[in-house]
C-alpha cells in the first residue's frame, strides 16, 4: 500500500476582520459552518481563531472551542468616545507570533483576514512557499497592499449560502 502524502494546513483568523467583513455584507457567518468548511474543503489540521478576551462571552468562547477551534485571547481596552463604549482588541501581533512559533509543524497557511498589516505574514509565507490561500471576509473592503496576492484571495462571500447562520 502506498503512503499517502498528507499536506499539514493550518489556518490563522483574525475574528474581528472576519466579523466585521461578513457582518459588513449584512450576513452573520455561522462559525461551526466556517469550521466544517476549513476542515472539509481546505483539509485544516488545525484553525486558530484570534479573538479580543471579553468577561462575560464565557459561553461565546465555550461553544467556539466546542466547534473545534482553538481560541488564542488577546487582552482588551475599553475607553468611552463620546457617550459611547469602545472595546478594542486588536489581535494582530498575536496571529504573526503564533504563526511564527507553529512554522515548523505546518506546511501551508491559510490566512483569513483582509488587514494590510498581515502583508509581512504573507509575503514571508509566500516566499517560503509556505501560503496556501488568504480567505478575504469582503471582497469590496481589503487593504490594497494585499492586492499582489490577489491568485491567493477566496472571496468568502461567494460561499454565503452555506456559511451563513
Amino acid at each position: 500500500m502506498k503512503k499517502e502524502n498528507k499536506e499539514k494546513i493550518y489556518v490563522f483568523i483574525d475574528s474581528q476582520n472576519l466579523n466585521l467583513g461578513v457582518k459588513s455584507l449584512g450576513w452573520n457567518l455561522d462559525f461551526k459552518k466556517f469550521y466544517i468548511l476549513l476542515k472539509t474543503r481546505f483539509k485544516a489540521s488545525k484553525i486558530y481563531l484570534f479573538i479580543g478576551f471579553i468577561n462575560g462571552n464565557q459561553s461565546l468562547y465555550t461553544k467556539l472551542q466546542e466547534d473545534g477551534y482553538i481560541l488564542v485571547f488577546r487582552p482588551t481596552l475599553e475607553y468611552k468616545k463620546g457617550s459611547k463604549k469602545i472595546v478594542k482588541g486588536n489581535v494582530d501581533s498575536e496571529l504573526v507570533l503564533h504563526s511564527m512559533i507553529e512554522y515548523q509543524n505546518y506546511d501551508k497557511a491559510i490566512i483569513v483576514s483582509s488587514d494590510g498589516d498581515f502583508y509581512c505574514l504573507i509575503e514571508y509565507l509566500e516566499k517560503n512557499k509556505k501560503l496556501k490561500n488568504i480567505i478575504m471576509p469582503n471582497p469590496k473592503k481589503y487593504s490594497s497592499l494585499l492586492r499582489v496576492f490577489r491568485e491567493y484571495f477566496i472571496y468568502l462571500n461567494e460561499l454565503k449560502n452555506i456559511l451563513k447562520e
